[in-house]
């Protein structure tokens, strides 16, 4: 009980680091000379053995995940605003059930214009059985309204920008940037990646939610590994590392695992 006041604090305090380098006080020539950077112990072997089981990519996010969502013969613009809404219809909703939607959408026509001039009843119907369909009806009329007037069509380049958009959030933003823009801005943290980086001690501390994760894991995780990360253990939490009743005895990583039951 002490330590719920202290618990409230430390979450309204993260920060949302968009860019790299931004505002660091490196430039400035401010920079402190700094200790060997904190790693998990074992992280690499727990890596490798994560890769051994996602081998095989066949989990829900590989067959039917966002990055297979948009079509791929549309011209780009068109390609980077079925992404976005892709992510935005993912939310709190299995890959099965965003798959079939962005389906739906996608034999209709799916273009900022033609979202446009869908009524809100024609839009709720093809997304639903999504999660919080009828919010994500709102957010997708408002955010392609402002795709429209201030992007000329296209979606934002930058992180600051993505998640100003209504229903965008920071991980959305981050898995835009890298299938969209084919640019990594940061490691894309939902709640498969913040159990499971929290079950291997991959955090420092435990944290509350995926934003502190994203902040944690970014401090030591080389970022070569940061755009691979996602998939990987999505994968891994869909098949193997499960929220309720983990499948520990197949799991590569029982000997090596915090959590492992054994």
């Amino acid at each position: 009980p002490a330590t719920v006041p202290k618990r409230s604090k430390r979450t309204k305090r993260v920060a949302i680091a968009y860019e790299s380098g931004q505002g660091d006080g490196a430039e400035q020539g401010m920079s402190e000379p700094q200790g060997p950077c904190w790693e998990p112990r074992n992280w690499r072997q727990q890596l490798e053995n994560i890769r051994e089981m996602r081998r095989s990519r066949d989990a829900p996010v590989d067959e039917m995940g966002v990055q297979k969502c948009f079509d791929s013969s549309a011209p780009p613009q068109v390609m980077r605003y079925q992404v976005l809404l892709s992510l935005m219809l993912s939310s709190q909703t299995k890959d099965q059930v965003t798959s079939a939607a962005m389906l739906r959408l996608r034999q209709h026509g799916l273009t900022v214009d033609s979202v446009l001039q869908m009524d809100d009843a024609t839009l709720g119907q093809m997304i639903y059985p999504v999660g919080f369909w009828r919010n994500k009806v709102k957010y997708i009329k408002q955010t392609t309204a402002i795709l429209k007037q201030k992007y000329g069509g296209d979606i934002p380049r930058t992180v600051k920008e993505l998640v100003q958009l209504p229903g965008v959030g920071p991980k959305m933003a981050h898995l835009a940037m890298n299938i969209a823009w084919d640019s990594v801005s940061g490691i894309a943290v939902d709640t498969h990646v913040h159990r499971i980086t929290n079950r291997l001690k991959w955090v420092k501390k435990e944290t509350r939610n995926p934003e502190q994760t994203r902040v944690a894991l970014e401090d030591w995780l080389p970022r070569d590994l940061w755009s691979e990360i996602n998939w990987l253990l999505v994968g891994f939490g869909q098949q193997t590392c499960l929220p309720v009743n983990p499948r520990c005895a197949q799991c590569l990583n029982q000997d090596i695992c915090p959590a492992a039951r054994r």
